[in-house]
Order: C-alpha cells, then structure tokens, then sequence
C-alpha cells in the first residue's frame, strides 16, 4: 500500500467537511484556499421517517414547487461534461512514460517502466501507455481520447490544498469560492433543477460550487431511496406510493410537508428504476468493491432516463498522492479507472448517447521526475489529463516537454498547455457560452480546437 502525505490526508478532510452542514471547516494555514462551495446551505429533502440520500446545495433559493418540474424535464439535446478527479496527484511520466530514454531510467531506477511495456503513443512515439491505461489507448486509436501529456500552468504550487483548488475554481486565485463549473451552472442553469449540476459523491465536489442555482449530491445512484423501520414488502410499497398524495391543508407547515413529500416521491419515482442494479445496459462493467464502476454505469442510465444533467463531477478510484510503494498502487488505481471509463463509453455508444457526453479526466498535479528513497514519487508540476468521448478530435494538447530541458528547477515535468486554455475552449465549444463570463481573464488563454 502505498503512503500519502499528510497534507493530502488533511485536504480530504477539509474538502468532506466542507459539504457537511454544521460542522464547520477544521484549521488551515494562514495562506492556504478555502475550499470552493465553503458556505453553501445543504438541504436534504428527507422525511423524519424515512432515509433519503440526496443532498440539495443551495436550496434555501430552490422555490420548493418548482422542484418537481426540474427533476422531471427531459433534457434530452443538452451536451453533458463528467469531470473525473484524480485525487492526490497522478504520475505523468508513469501514464505516459518516455520508454527507453536514459534520462528516465537514471531519474527511476526501480520505478521506470519497461521500454517494451505498454503500447506506444501514436502521436509521440517515444512515450508508451501505462499497461493499466490500455482501455484508453484502445479508445485513444479509434479518435475518440484528446491527450494533454503535461497539462498545467506555470510556477505550479505543490500543496494540495492550493493546486486542487486552482483547478477547482479555474483560475490562481486562493480567494474564489465559487468552482468553474458553478459559475457556468450560474449562468445557464435553472432555478428547478438540482440536477444540473451532480456530484456523484457523499459530499459537494467544489468544481460544481455555484453562487446563483441549486446543485446535488448523490453518493449512489441505486441508495437513493425511503426506509421505515419494521416496515417492507406490499405494505411498504402503498405506503411510499402514498407519499405523494399527503393532503396540503390551509396552514404553511403542512402545505411545506405536502411539497416536500410530493417532490420527494417524484423523484423516487425518477431514480426506482436504477434500483435493480442492471438499469437497461449491456455493457459489462468492472466488478469492484468500489463505487467508481457503479457510479458510472448509474450515470449511463441516468442520462438514458432524460434526467437534465449538465456537469457531473466523480471521483476516480484509488489514491494518486504515491510517496512510497508506488508501482503497485498507481497501477491497480489506473487499471480499474481506465477499465471503468470503457465500460461507460461502450454504454453510452450502445444507448445512442455518445454524442452527447465528454469525459475530462485530471489531478492536481503531476509527481517528480526523479523517485524517492521509499519507491515513490512526490509532488510535481505538469500532469497528464484526457478528454473523452465520441466527439473529440482525438488529438494531443501541449507536447511532451522532455527530460533534459523539459524539468524545472525543483526537477518537475513543466507544463505545455494551460488547464485555463482546456476549461475557455471546453466552456465555448462544447457547452456554447461566453468562456470570458466563467474564467477570469479569460481572454489571455489561446483556446485549442477540442471538437472534431
């Protein structure tokens, strides 16, 4: 098992703590970001009674009979962005290595991969897929993966903390506490659709932070349901389908019951049919104890159902931040987060939506070019992200910089392409708004064509 830093450790705790209502943020250093989405109201819409798994961020704004309507309205022509995190920093030069250069063999005597490990990278031959991210290069060959082999920005901040936030918030800015995706919610989204903007997660994902809308939480798609204690079987069952026809009566306490129990049953009604855990695919799916495989195939049936998503966030399996016993760790993480995100591909193609989602897979930085004494790598710069989905140009962003002069002073991978570049261009052509109204300074970052 490999071992994390402790700041890494911290950050997740900051993060969880953040989406938990009442808790209050744990002590940071002077300096160091807040998380963005940190003030937000949480609201579950719940019965006393009965579990629920659903969280509403931002509804206190959410006028309660138009809840309904949101969960309800197909969005069926709305283009759709999975963000998938790499959480603790993924190694670049090991997703995609430079096989057979000295240089990398003298930087990793016993974490450079094989030059005959891993297939090559048509478009930079001398760098090789990790064995682990065959998936990829498989999808890769047939034009529908975009390539980012040292994405970044420039004087990278090592720390957790600050780097995730950067990218979280899209700019360099430790003050922003609204996530780039929000502020993209804030300006196309709706007041009555929670939905729009989903962490499939048990706590906010700050990318999705918003200022204006109503987004969710939803740890499980096939969790959300009611319980009742000592109660099951047909008399269950009347009874949850009597939720919603609570009577409103005349006072404002029960008319506020009755609208809650009403968009509660909708949108049990929406999400019972994922309870069977097959939800309509053929695909085979990778079978784990973790819920990154689970998570994805719940997305695919979700958006086969209408339901009007917008932006999703999702958490890859396993830990990035590889200080020591790396080799085992990183390849176990990439191998079931690559054979994950095939699976959810060949969904979307059988079930006639490929064209409508794009996939954007990152972290928060790359790791060192040269190993540690505990056969890991620490914090880096320039990290490698990906793109995809059936309407990408299937190219590659940036170049890789090399080893002899393409390593900054501390030693760390620089980055070619600005993940500022990657969010304006993403903002314009894939969902058609004014990346400048999202992005600060937007106007500085040259935009790459990502659609073919």
């Amino acid at each position: 098992m490999s071992c994390s830093c402790n700041e890494f450790s911290r950050a997740s705790l900051l993060r969880r703590s953040v989406a938990e209502a009442g808790r209050g943020l744990p002590a940071i250093e002077p300096g160091m970001p807040v998380p963005a989405g940190s003030g937000l109201d949480r609201r579950g819409f719940f019965l006393r009674a009965a579990g629920l798994a659903l969280s509403v961020y931002g509804a206190g704004r959410l006028p309660l009979g138009l809840f309904e309507e949101g969960v309800a309205r197909a969005a069926a022509n709305e283009p759709i962005l999975v963000s998938v995190f790499l959480e603790g920093g993924a190694d670049s030069l090991s997703m995609l290595f430079p096989a057979g250069n000295a240089k990398y063999a003298e930087l990793r005597p016993s974490l450079a991969l094989a030059p005959g490990a891993g297939t090559p990278f048509a478009e930079d031959t001398s760098l090789h897929w990790h064995p682990s991210l065959a998936p990829l290069a498989q999808l890769h060959g047939e034009g529908k993966v975009t390539v980012l082999p040292a994405v970044g920005y420039t004087n990278a901040d090592q720390s957790h903390f600050t780097s995730r936030h950067y990218w979280e918030v899209g700019a360099t800015d430790a003050h922003l506490l609204t996530g780039w995706l929000g502020r993209y919610l804030d300006r196309s989204g709706t007041m009555d659709n929670p939905l729009q903007g989903l962490a499939l997660s048990d706590s906010l994902q700050p990318s999705l932070a918003s200022a204006k809308v109503p987004i969710a939480a939803v740890s499980q798609i096939d969790d959300y349901d009611f319980w009742a204690a000592g109660v099951w079987g047909d008399v269950e069952s009347r009874m949850l389908d009597a939720l919603g026809t609570f009577p409103a009566g005349t006072s404002a306490a029960t008319k506020t019951v009755a609208n809650v129990t009403r968009q509660s049953a909708r949108l049990r009604g929406q999400l019972l049919p994922f309870k069977d855990g097959h939800w309509g695919t053929t695909v085979t799916y990778p079978n784990s104890r973790d819920s990154f495989p689970a998570r994805l195939k719940g997305l695919a049936a979700m958006i086969a159902a209408g339901l009007p998503l917008k932006a999703v966030a999702v958490g890859a399996p396993g830990m990035y931040d590889t200080h020591s016993d790396q080799a085992e760790e990183l390849s176990d993480s990439l191998k079931l987060t690559a054979d994950s995100l095939l699976a959810f591909q060949r969904d979307l193609e059988a079930r006639g939506l490929a064209d409508r989602v794009l996939v954007h897979v990152w972290s928060e930085f790359g790791r060192r070019g040269e190993e540690n004494g505990s056969a890991g790598t620490d914090h880096g710069a320039a990290g490698t992200g990906f793109l995809i989905g059936s309407r990408v140009k299937g190219q590659m962003l940036g170049e890789f910089p090399g080893l002899t002069t393409g390593l900054d002073e501390d030693g760390n991978l620089k980055a070619t392409f600005d993940y500022r570049s990657l969010y304006c261009s993403l903002l314009e052509q894939w969902f058609g708004v004014d990346a400048g109204a999202v992005i600060p300074d937007a106007g500085s970052f040259p935009r790459a064509t990502l659609i073919g």
